[in-house]
């Protein structure tokens, strides 16, 4: 009998892990994965460095980068490994959200969303876009791993439900994320500098979204008090370290939310709209909340922000550098190569065009 290869070996003990109870019941195991996703130049990759300890310039993220780091458990004991995937462009580049998460990937997946606090206008759009991509893609992969494992997908749902607590009064009012999500505002010290009640309504605003989400959110900088924080977040997510339970809430300081310790009540305080304090209301005089349309209080909370901070008409796609042509991955022959190419694109295009017009004019 022919000797086992070693991809069948290594096969085989993933095989026996999951009979044993650990991957194939769903539980925790000794890898997890973080994708961060968010802003254009918002920090995603200073946030990842920090981490990882590595004090490196942080380069621009042109596409879908990926990187990991290990934390030892003890003498003797397999390293716990973490996969970090960070996706560049902004909202430019949706399409690529599915690479990471897959059926198999997806039990021990998290998201941070990284959103830059200095721009507000691009805040809800950049957002909205990003959560409603990896949202849309996570469901499809779970309704495919239910097929397989359904007592995998239960636990997963259990398990995100579990940060509230049972008798919280906006149970049912919240539609949590399928998987754990953080919400980063990143740049905090150009945010603090902006005007009171330009501050209240991002807080506010920011605080309703992760709520709704039922997502951890926290601000950050430049501030090394502030990164060690983000890092001890960042660290729960990846190797499972003890989760913190503090909370600010004060729009005067970095805001820090963990997930499930948030109510739509203390969110609306202060607004003076005690109507509207159940189901947390954003920012708007009472005989003004009926002029914004809306199907849903998300859509509500997006109309009342949306109008203090319309969102630019910018196509993001214009924004984004083209790889090939970045100095910095500079090949000469693999240049000329691709110049001759574009000549020999646009030589066709315009014969390809003749072509249709004499057969439009044939016609």
């Amino acid at each position: 009998m022919p000797s086992e290869t070693l991809w069948e070996i290594a096969r085989a003990e993933v095989e026996k892990r999951g009979s044993n109870g650990s991957e194939g019941n769903g539980v925790e195991t000794g890898e997890k994965s973080v994708f961060f996703i968010g802003s254009k130049n918002g920090g995603k990759t200073t946030i990842i460095l920090r981490c990882l300890d590595r004090d490196e310039p942080p380069k621009p993220t042109l596409a879908l980068e990926y990187t990991y780091g290990r934390r030892a458990k003890g003498h003797n004991i397999p390293k716990d490994i973490a996969h970090f995937w960070e996706l560049g462009g902004g909202t430019s580049l949706l399409d690529l959200i599915s690479i990471p998460i897959t059926s198999d990937t997806l039990r021990t997946f998290s998201i941070v969303l990284v959103l830059d606090l200095s721009k507000p206008n691009d805040l809800w759009p950049t957002m909205e876009n990003l959560l409603q991509a990896t949202k849309l893609h996570v469901d499809k992969v779970m309704m495919k791993l239910g097929k397989k494992n359904a007592k995998a997908v239960s636990e997963m749902r259990q398990k995100i439900w579990s940060n509230m607590q049972k008798d919280h009064p906006d149970r049912e009012l919240i539609d949590p994320f399928p998987i754990p999500l953080v919400i980063i505002g990143s740049k905090y010290d150009i945010f603090q500098d902006f005007d009171s009640e330009k501050r209240k309504v991002i807080c506010k605003t920011l605080r309703f979204v992760a709520h709704y989400y039922g997502a951890s959110l926290m601000f950050t900088s430049k501030s090394e008090a502030l990164l060690l924080k983000i890092r001890g977040v960042i660290n729960q997510l990846a190797f499972g370290i003890d989760k913190s339970k503090s909370t600010c809430v004060d729009q005067n300081k970095p805001l820090f939310v963990t997930a499930g310790l948030d109510s739509l009540s203390q969110i609306a305080q202060k607004w003076k709209q005690p109507r509207y304090h159940s189901t947390g209301s954003p920012p708007v005089p009472d005989n003004d909340i009926g002029k914004f349309h809306a199907h849903s209080p998300m859509e509500l909370w997006k109309k009342v922000y949306e109008k203090l901070f319309p969102p630019k008409s910018v196509n993001t796609l214009k924004d984004v550098k083209d790889p090939a042509r970045d100095p910095q991955y500079a090949e000469s022959e693999v240049d000329e190569m691709r110049i001759q190419k574009d000549q020999e694109l646009e030589q066709y295009k315009r014969s390809s065009s003749k072509s249709w017009k004499q057969i439009e004019l044939g016609s």
